[in-house]
């Protein structure tokens, strides 16, 4: 009968802990490299079968790259009041929406330029999300959710009844080439389309990832865990939950300026209260509350969104036996069971996958430790 030694106990967990140790060096640096990456991304001929349609650095490639990347920034900036400050909004499309409807409106109308019209447009984002925040926050719970949600279906029903030819209607509004910048209007120009969602990427990370570490970041956790000690403590919770809010809208309001340069027109599918709940999709996929799992399920979310789409009306798809055939061609059908499958899999979000797997691999790197000792 063999006994471990305390020695021998000490040497198998500094095997284990020293690899453990490199990890968390390197990881540090990863979000740098993968920056490197996305950036030079346009430049780029290696193709991806399955992922991507063609080449990464192709302009079908970019454009759905710059989607996911608008669209898991988007995520992001909504975790500010869903995951970081416990406020669940139904409205929040209206603030992407707004962004993307007021700077075509300017630039097209007004006849400004398009940086002009970028800056009014996102005020007019600013503006709505403090106007209705101030509303919407005097209730709070199921109560704040409601008067969003109406928000959002007013909005909605405003966009498609296109009172006075403003809104486009069902069509929306698209942008004439001729009022944006050379460098921002063809598909030669992808790649600059593309560097601007990176840019607007880099930019959420950055506003909420200082947010969430300010003081009123701190407060923000605070009413999420307990509003009403908040209270006590002599804070006032309605301004720093309005603070979120709007900052919320401001970072969609951009959010809408940049898709709206992508898709080369402001649709009203983005003022709906659908639109929100994909945003909500996004968060709880990627993990709420994370740093990085909005980003991560918002990429996620938005490719396979066109990736399954694609999928379902392949021809791969219509050869086989209707049982199959039929749930495989609705893309909202597969999406919504990858989603239950993810919900049910990892509770947490896929941030937490390392998580669960961490002790697998400690366990599996003790044994084979334990092997290679005499």
């Amino acid at each position: 009968m063999t006994t471990a030694t305390p020695a021998r106990e000490a040497a198998t967990a500094g095997d284990v802990a020293a690899p453990a140790g490199t990890l968390r060096r390197y990881g540090r640096w990863w979000p740098a490299v993968a920056l490197v990456a996305l950036f030079a991304a346009p430049y780029s001929s290696l193709p991806l079968p399955g992922l991507l349609d063609g080449p990464i650095g192709s302009a079908g490639s970019l454009q759905l790259l710059a989607l996911c990347l608008v669209f898991g920034a988007l995520a992001t900036g909504y975790d500010l009041l869903l995951g970081r400050t416990g406020l669940l909004s139904f409205g929040h499309a209206l603030y992407f929406a707004a962004g993307s409807y007021a700077t075509e409106l300017i630039m097209v109308e007004a006849g400004l330029p398009f940086a002009v019209s970028a800056v009014l447009g996102l005020c007019c984002g600013v503006a709505l999300a403090a106007a209705l925040g101030s509303v919407a926050l005097r209730v709070g719970g199921i109560a704040f959710s409601m008067v969003t949600l109406a928000f959002a279906q007013a909005g909605s029903i405003l966009v498609e009844r296109d009172p006075g030819g403003v809104t486009g209607g069902e069509e929306g509004r698209a942008i004439p080439a001729d009022k944006l910048p050379s460098s921002l209007a063809g598909i030669g120009n992808t790649a600059n389309l593309y560097w601007i969602a990176l840019a607007y990427l880099v930019l959420t990370l950055a506003v909420v990832h200082w947010a969430v570490r300010s003081p009123t970041g701190r407060v923000w956790e605070g009413i999420k865990e307990n509003e009403r000690r908040v209270e006590v403590l002599g804070l006032r919770p309605y301004g720093f939950k309005l603070v979120a809010f709007v900052l919320a809208g401001a970072l969609a309001a951009v959010g809408g300026i940049v898709h709206l340069l992508l898709t080369g027109g402001a649709t009203p599918q983005t003022t709906t209260s659908d639109f929100t709940l994909s945003l909500l999709v996004m968060v709880v996929l990627g993990g709420s509350g994370s740093r990085w799992g909005p980003l991560v399920g918002g990429v996620l979310y938005t490719w396979a969104d066109h990736r399954l789409g694609d999928l379902a009306g392949s021809e791969t798809v219509s050869g086989l036996p209707s049982f199959l055939r039929v749930p495989l061609s609705q893309p909202l059908f597969l999406l919504g069971a990858l989603f239950v499958v993810m919900v049910v899999a990892l509770p947490g979000g896929l941030t937490r996958l390392p998580a669960r797997l961490r002790p697998v691999l400690t366990a599996g790197q003790r044994r084979v430790a334990a092997r290679e000792r005499p």
